[in-house]
């Protein structure tokens, strides 16, 4: 009773008037829904790559509504369209190239992560609706990239939008005025860069070298999965310099503590699937309610949740999941190696 009772108490200290929860139904939900009409054969034979249908959608919606941060419907409508749009667009970038970046000699298609990477820092100067723009375009170009598209798939991809469209729409209008979501906390252009250059633009620049110099690594070394060194680099990026650290100590910290979880559950993934979804799901709800202010607690949830889904899904290599530990070390030190050199941020000194 005692555990409950902490857990509970926990609860309504992170997520006073249960709005966050609300919220992490709803992504969990618009992920449900994505991923099952994904799956239905009427609509997955009309595609050329019906297989990925599921996985994009899925996707597209999920991180779509995490993105998504208005309080009136019509308005949390309109931004989730865009940004499931975003998130095609992404795609279609990522499987428009893809052939021609890979092969002997080439860079290879993660180099095209750099755009986005640098989207995820720019699009920040537009708002709350532009940041998730440049987060969905990421997103998209890292699903296109998870599932090796190619220019056969672009059907696929539009069906996939329209799909997350729906099903990421529904449930925020059922949630109603349950959902107050919370705003981004970052306030970028208050920082200072030493050429007085727009903060959103040199955060841009910071994750896309990062990005770069994570590609260059994988040439030569061969990461185990270098898009989550890439993802790691892109979302630690801060509007100063201090901030970035935070962050990098957060996601790490978050991450050695949720990814030894995922394992820890592995047996389960073999013997009660249905309970690791399940656990998977809360997993997802706790990242929605941390994310404003526990980046620590949100990272190592997701990290849980991208274990114990993989394994469900017949991963069980133990030495893929902990590679999730040492790429995210990688690039979250990477993240702030750029922070530190490259054009670093300064918040503006308090008068007096």
């Amino acid at each position: 009773m005692a555990v409950f009772e902490a857990i509970s108490g926990w609860f309504e200290r992170v997520d006073p008037g249960t709005h966050r929860r609300v919220k992490g139904l709803r992504l969990v939900t618009a992920f449900g829904l994505a991923a099952m009409m994904g799956t239905l054969h009427a609509v997955a034979s009309g595609v050329a790559n019906g297989g990925t249908l599921s996985f994009l959608a899925g996707g597209f919606a999920l991180w779509a509504s995490v993105s998504e941060a208005r309080i009136q419907r019509r308005d949390s409508t309109r931004d989730l369209l865009l940004l499931c749009l975003a998130a095609g667009i992404g795609a279609v970038v990522m499987l428009s190239f893809a052939a021609e970046l890979t092969g002997p000699g080439r860079p290879g298609s993660e180099i095209i992560l750099a755009s986005g990477a640098f989207c995820v820092g720019y699009l920040k100067r537009f708002g709350v609706l532009g940041a998730g723009i440049g987060s969905q375009i990421f997103i998209g170009q890292l699903l296109a990239y998870g599932a090796g598209l190619t220019h056969a798939d672009f059907g696929t991809v539009v069906v996939a939008v329209a799909i997350a469209a729906v099903a990421a729409v529904v449930p925020r209008l059922l949630s109603g005025p349950a959902e107050h979501p919370a705003a981004a906390q970052e306030a970028p252009a208050i920082a200072r860069g030493p050429l007085r250059s727009p903060a959103e633009l040199v955060m841009g620049c910071q994750a896309a070298v990062a990005t770069l110099v994570i590609v260059a690594l994988d040439d030569r070394f061969g990461l185990e999965e270098a898009s989550w060194a890439i993802t790691a680099c892109t979302y630690v990026i801060a509007s100063t310099t201090s901030g970035t650290l935070d962050r990098v100590r957060r996601r790490i910290f978050g991450t050695l503590i949720g990814v030894p979880l995922g394992i820890a559950c592995l047996p389960l993934a073999i013997d009660a699937p249905l309970l690791v979804w399940s656990a998977a799901a809360i997993a997802m709800i706790i990242y929605a309610m941390a994310l404003p202010n526990r980046y620590d607690v949100a990272c190592g949830a997701y990290a849980f949740t991208l274990v114990v889904t993989l394994a469900a899904a017949g991963e069980h290599s133990t030495w893929l999941f902990a590679a999730r530990i040492w790429e995210t070390v990688v690039g979250g030190g990477l993240g702030l190696a750029a922070a530190l050199i490259l054009l670093p941020l300064h918040a503006p000194k308090s008068p007096g």
